[in-house]
């Protein structure tokens, strides 16, 4: 998988925490402060396996983070019509 599409995916799944997030802003107490995000796709295997490295990188260093598991979230085409009036 290519850095690009990787970043793309990951910018994806981020956008999609955030609205959740946003809508639910106590699950924020329970990411302790300064821990990292991993996000892991369960229904990307390549994207789950590099978020992964990360995560093990993380791990490693012995830095803080999060473990974030969700699905990827489907593209919305809404339908437009333009009332002539």
């Amino acid at each position: 998988m290519r850095k690009e599409e990787i970043v793309k995916k990951n910018l994806d799944l981020h956008a999609e925490w955030m609205k959740y997030a946003f809508e639910n802003p106590d699950i924020l107490d329970k990411i302790p402060k300064g821990a990292a995000l991993v996000i892991l796709p369960e229904d990307d295997p390549e994207l789950y396996m590099e978020n992964s490295k990360i995560m093990e990188e993380y791990k490693k260093r012995g830095l803080p983070f999060v473990v974030l598991k969700m699905k990827t979230p489907k593209l919305i085409t809404p339908k437009i019509e333009v009332s002539k009036a």
